[in-house]
């Protein structure tokens, strides 16, 4: 039971956060509903083509590379009863000191092996007891795969009783893509047996948006599964956030520090235009560049008061929208279900065929369940 209660307390986000690009400016928009000095009509305009293009252009020039490798740490651990053996790395990104952990297979395996890359929900840094502990829930033995623990910049990554804390400064959803994906150049640098062909992700809450981010960005990944993630920042779900922030009523959310210093309190002191706020928003939103999507695997509670199911719904509709569906794009949603994985144990064949088709490359794994569930 130790496992699930910090289980549970990795997992809440700050839930910012509400779907295609609209051509025609945000500034024309009708300024009527200004809160504490800011236009949230303008604010939250549907993006536009030309936005989308900038922030396009700047993940261009984002190259993850694999630079000042070390290795820190190496023990002995398993999976589901299965021996296995963990590295924590460290490497430069951004030229601030980042630090991950690699698990392989305790025995060297024939040939190459998948790589999974799990990324973490809240905003205190992530344990590898606990990915380990998530693996074997899922059911996914130590030899299946090569797993990728990445931390993310100015939090710590956590195994047994040692610590090693990032360096830089937080930016959640957007740098945790540049973190995680240079883990996966050092894994591919330093891993003979890890398959540079198969990589999938499988984000949690905040790491669920950021995996999906992780595919539009890099076209490497072979496919996502993500658990009540945020997939737009343009909505009422967000706007409702920034509005409350704005009238120094922020909620007490995970993360929402983030929010107030790097957004809000430089709309209104006038150091961050809305022009820029805009884009900050837009290269956080998945769901607005869902034509770049490899195939995802979607998983929300009906219930979740963190993160809510309506958030799930928008990339559905922009999915929809391109015509996208099983087996390529499933979506399901748990009567009930919170902000939980636990409380959604039907995901976990789900979890596993959608590995084993998009992922492993294996024959589907056969299991008795619902289709996919939309709305």
């Amino acid at each position: 039971m130790a496992h699930f209660r910090v289980f549970l307390l990795i997992l809440p986000t700050l839930a910012l956060l509400v779907s295609g690009c609209e051509s025609s400016s945000p500034l024309e928009a009708e300024n009527g509903d200004v809160v504490g000095g800011v236009d949230m009509a303008v604010l939250f305009a549907p993006p536009t083509s030309a936005e989308r293009a900038a922030i396009e252009a700047d993940w261009a020039q984002r190259v993850p590379e694999g630079e000042g490798i070390e290795e820190e740490h190496a023990e002995g651990a398993a999976i589901g009863g299965v021996p296995t053996h963990v590295r924590v790395v460290s490497h430069l990104v951004d030229g601030h000191r980042h630090f991950g952990a690699i698990i392989e297979p305790a025995e060297e395996p024939e040939g190459e092996v998948p790589v999974l890359i799990f990324t973490h929900g809240g905003d205190q840094g992530v344990s590898v007891d606990e990915v380990l502990f998530v693996a074997g829930t899922l059911g996914i033995s130590a030899d299946e795969f090569v797993f990728a623990v990445p931390s993310f910049r100015s939090e710590p990554l956590h195994l047994g009783e040692s610590t090693w804390l990032s360096a830089g400064p937080p930016s959640p959803w957007d740098r945790d893509v540049d973190d995680a994906l240079s883990l996966l150049e050092v894994v591919l640098l330093t891993t003979p047996s890890a398959d540079p062909e198969r990589i999938g992700v499988l984000g949690l809450s905040r790491g669920g948006t950021t995996g999906l981010l992780m595919g539009i960005r890099d076209p490497r990944i072979s496919a996502v599964i993500s658990y009540f993630a945020p997939t737009d920042f343009f909505g009422p779900f967000v706007e409702e956030v920034v509005r409350e922030t704005l009238l120094e009523r922020p909620p007490e959310l995970p993360g929402i520090d983030f929010l107030v210093t790097r957004i809000v309190d430089r709309l209104q002191d006038g150091t961050l235009s809305v022009e820029d706020a805009r884009l900050e928003l837009l290269r956080r939103s998945p769901a607005r560049f869902a034509d770049r999507l490899p195939p995802v695997q979607l998983h929300h509670g009906t219930a979740d008061t963190v993160v809510p199911v309506d958030e799930a719904h928008h990339l559905v509709e922009a999915m929809e929208d391109l015509g996208r569906g099983p087996p390529e794009f499933e979506a399901y949603l748990y009567s009930g279900a919170g902000h939980n994985p636990l409380q959604m144990l039907q995901s976990v064949p789900r979890v596993r065929a959608f590995l084993d088709t998009f992922v492993k490359g294996d024959a589907p794994t056969l299991v008795a369940m619902e289709g996919p569930s939309h709305r």
